[in-house]
Order: C-alpha cells, then sequence, then structure tokens
C-alpha cells in the first residue's frame, strides 16, 4: 500500500486518519514506529524487554541459556532487528516471514510457557504506548493505539501464541494481572537485569556510567525496583530525566517530518554493521539445536517444524 504522507508536520497523521486499523494495521504500525516515533519506540522497547526480566520464569530461562551473560549486545540486536523486520516489511512479505521462522526456531529450542509468550507480546503492545503518551512529541491518535494491537495480536498467532485476548482492554488487563502475580525477586532476575544495565552502559562513555545507572533506576516503577533488588531511583533525578525528554519532545515537534522509515536501518549497529545490507533475518538469532521435551507446563509452547515451515 503506498504510505505517501499528506503536506505539512502533521502529514503522517492525517494518513493515518484515512486508514483502518484493522485492514490496515500493518501500514499504520509502519509510519508510527519508522516514520513518526522511531527514537521513542526503540527507547521503549529497551525498557519493555527489561520489564520482561522483572517475570521469575523468563530470567531464569536467559539465566540457564548464558546469553545475556556473553553475548547481551546480540541478543539485544536480534530481537530487535527481527521485529523491526516485520515492522518495515510487513509479516507477510519475504522478510516478514523470514523473521517469524528465525524468531520461531530461537523459541524452539527451549520451554517457554503459553503465558511467559503472551506477556511478552503485551509489553511489546502497551510499553511504546505508554512511553509515547509521556515523552513523544504528540499523542498516538486512536487509530494508531488499536493497529499496533492488532499487528502484534497477528504476529503473536504467527508465533503459536494461544488465547490471545481479542480486544485491546483485556488484553492490557491480562498483562496488569500477570505482572501482578508474576513479578517478585530472584536471584536470577538480579543477574540478568544487572548483564542488561551494564549493556546500556556500555553504550556511553566509561564516564558516565554511575549517572547512566542512576538514571536507568529513576526511570524504572518501583515493581520494577523490587523485582530487579535495585535501589529506588531517586525522584530529583526522575524530574530531570522527564523534563529532559519531554524538551526533546518540544523540540521534534517542530522538526520536518520524516521521509524515509527508520526501523531495520541502522549503519552503526554493534552486532551487525550496515544491517541491513548484506543481511538476512535468517542470519539473526542463535543456530538452531534440539530443546528439552519436558514441558514446564501444560501450556508450553513447542514450534514445531510443521509450524514453522508454514511461514
Amino acid at each position: 500500500m503506498d504510505i505517501a504522507p499528506k503536506r505539512g508536520r502533521f502529514g503522517w497523521l492525517a494518513r493515518i486518519e484515512e486508514l483502518d486499523p484493522v485492514r490496515d494495521c500493518q501500514t499504520i504500525h509502519h509510519i508510527t514506529a519508522g516514520y513518526e516515533f522511531p527514537w521513542d519506540y526503540q527507547r521503549a522497547l529497551e525498557f519493555a524487554l527489561f520489564r520482561t526480566y522483572c517475570v521469575p520464569t523468563i530470567s531464569t530461562l536467559l539465566a540457564e541459556t548464558g546469553e545475556f551473560e556473553n553475548r547481551p549486545q546480540k541478543r539485544y540486536d536480534d530481537t530487535a532487528l527481527l521485529m523491526s523486520e516485520m515492522v518495515e516489511h510487513g509479516y507477510e512479505s519475504d522478510r516478514g516471514r523470514e523473521s517469524l521462522r528465525t524468531v520461531n526456531r530461537m523459541h524452539a529450542q527451549y520451554d517457554i510457557s503459553n503465558d511467559d509468550m503472551l506477556y511478552v507480546l503485551t509489553t511489546f503492545i502497551y510499553e511504546p504506548i505508554e512511553w509515547i503518551d509521556t515523552y513523544g512529541w504528540r499523542r498516538l491518535h486512536p487509530k494508531e493505539r488499536l493497529a499496533t494491537f492488532h499487528f502484534y495480536c497477528e504476529v503473536g498467532k504467527r508465533m503459536g501464541i494461544k488465547h490471545i485476548p481479542e480486544s485491546y482492554t483485556e488484553l492490557a488487563q491480562f498483562k496488569l494481572d500477570y505482572e501482578e502475580r508474576t513479578f517478585r525477586f530472584t536471584d536470577d532476575n538480579r543477574r540478568i537485569g544487572t548483564y542488561t544495565l551494564d549493556l546500556y552502559c556500555s553504550w556511553f562513555p566509561a564516564a558516565l556510567t554511575p549517572a547512566v545507572k542512576q538514571a536507568v533506576f529513576a526511570l524504572l516503577d518501583d515493581r520494577m525496583s523490587r523485582a530487579f533488588g535495585f535501589p529506588a531511583g531517586s525522584t530529583g533525578l526522575e524530574r530531570v530525566a522527564v523534563r529532559a525528554l519531554r524538551a526533546r519532545a518540544r523540540v521534534e515537534r517542530f522538526l520536518p517530518k520524516r521521509t524515509h522509515s527508520r526501523t531495520t536501518a541502522d549503519a552503526s549497529n554493534k552486532t551487525y554493521p550496515g544491517y541491513p545490507d548484506g543481511y538476512r533475518p535468517q542470519d539473526l538469532g542463535t543456530a538452531a539445536c534440539p530443546y528439552s521435551t519436558a514441558p514446564r507446563n501444560s501450556e508450553t509452547v513447542h514450534p514445531t517444524a510443521e509450524r514453522i515451515a508454514k511461514f
């Protein structure tokens, strides 16, 4: 579908208003994440992934794989790029299908409960929405919210996730209930949280490490801080961080609208320099290997070869 914007700073918003959030969910979400809020989406998804590590079954699995201890940057880049490929090209495109096969291949190595998979999916929907409403240069249009919901629900179905609620509010409630039920401190939470915090700090000069850590602590909510065993953030620093993010948004509001999508294009990617030039989605992620057949519970998700092949 042609997604050329209308004229003016709010041209993309005018284009969104012409589209249907169900039928055109891929197009709308591509505009939102790739053209209107690419920086915000990247920051929000960093915290979204961070949030999932507050669930002990998720952090324990990550600790067992050793991926975060040994290759935190690669795991971060793999996740971000595979999801971005589907945003940029659509989940029915060649690259989108290849990304889904890669994601399913990676998940097939482990015993992952359906509820954990569903919870992670919710963070890709609601965390960016909350971030943009709080720090973005404009609030999201209702069609953008619904399009994000429908886009990721379709991705979830193609990942074999079961029992995905059919309404925006019902899935949001599942997310809140799941966090209330599962978020609690464990040593694995602390371990994976610390590896992730160290990764964030590695993106800045070493002299800024203490400041970066304090800024992250300030932006975590109390439930996340307790689940990681991290110190509570400074309320003063939180106010400074919020003011800085909102000041950035005010400046961006007066910039020209973006005419090139910024989802997968990242010449400075640390793991895959120059991405996407010379790379395919199948080059991302970990190599396929056998997974344990001992189920964690009756709702364990195992993408079988048949299901992976159909994508």
